[in-house]
């Protein structure tokens, strides 16, 4: 069974920056894809990013592509997203998923089977 673990959310100033990890465990993830989503009060899920496990490949949002970076550390089997210049509308609960089926649309929540519990993210202006 999957499980997915994430950590590093807080409160930070408009332009600054935050990196959540996201620790997985139950199984090898080979052939998965793993995403980051995020939820803000009032607002549906909606894609941030995701990464391809075996290739590496990466995908984003338009809303934070050149200012977040997903990679995967495949010895400590953990997802890490790099916030950069970070706005007052990125706040929201971030979660971390893991989709088995890699080759497939990485971008749709729906794909994914496994969450974690979310990490708090709050971007003050």
């Amino acid at each position: 069974q999957v499980q997915l673990v994430e950590s590093g959310g807080g409160l930070v100033q408009a332009g600054g920056s935050l990196r959540l990890s996201c620790a997985a465990s139950g199984r090898t993830f080979s052939g998965y894809a793993m995403g980051w989503f995020r939820q803000a009060p009032g607002k549906e899920r909606e894609f941030v990013a995701a990464i391809r496990w075996t290739s590496g490949s990466t995908y984003y949002a338009d809303s934070v592509k050149g200012r977040f970076t997903i990679s995967r550390d495949n010895a400590k089997n953990t997802v890490d997203l790099q916030m950069n210049s970070l706005k007052p509308e990125d706040t929201a609960v971030y979660y971390c998923a893991a989709s088995p089926w890699a080759s497939l649309s990485i971008t749709a929540a729906t794909m994914y089977r496994s969450w974690g519990q979310g990490t708090q993210v709050t971007v003050s202006s």
